[in-house]
């Protein structure tokens, strides 16, 4: 029989860091589960709607690729769980796996910071050409989306910054001895 020797004790930032990942990726697998659910359905919503309006840039390119956005979204949501079940049962290929996704999702949030603009970008210019406004309400709209982009941008890096500090903390000596 296998003998399993613990060299270091069991950190509660670890088990935190686990637990709130496993829920988590709980809830985002569901969601990209509901999400494929829906995208499958999404041509023949189109097709009954007529022609869709084009898109610019890469909103376009993620629409017409949508199928695989969200499959690789499940992916993601699954191996984050796989990786912060074995976060919490202290498996080193789980936290190297771990940090790899962190790091996967911090690049993904700052390439989506360009998409997350350029979308909102688009929805208001198609709400305000739909919308017969007076120029100081326009004005008064505008500033709200301004401050509603700067919000996105912090909240973004914010979340990012998060991200990074954990995945910094998982590399550290006392950590990885737990995975020893």
């Amino acid at each position: 029989m296998t003998q399993t020797l613990n060299v270091g004790s069991r950190s509660l930032f670890v088990t935190i860091i686990a637990w709130v990942f496993i829920v988590l990726a709980l809830l985002a697998s569901a969601s990209a589960l509901v999400q494929n659910a829906a995208v499958s359905s999404l041509p023949g919503q189109i097709a009954l709607a007529g022609t869709p309006l084009p898109q610019p840039g890469l909103t376009g390119w993620l629409l017409g690729y949508l199928p695989w956005v969200v499959g690789a979204g499940l992916v993601v949501s699954v191996a984050t769980l796989a990786a912060a079940v074995g976060l919490l049962l202290r498996l080193e290929w789980a936290r190297r796996t771990f940090i790899g996704l962190l790091l996967v999702a911090i690049a993904a949030n700052l390439a989506g910071l360009w998409l997350q603009q350029e979308v909102m970008l688009s929805l208001v210019d198609v709400t305000l050409q739909r919308a017969a406004l007076p120029a100081h309400v326009a004005s008064v709209f505008g500033g709200f989306v301004v401050a509603a982009r700067s919000m996105a941008v912090l909240v973004t890096l914010a979340g990012c910054a998060l991200l990074g500090w954990i995945a910094w903390r998982l590399t550290q000596p006392l950590i990885r001895q737990e995975f020893a």
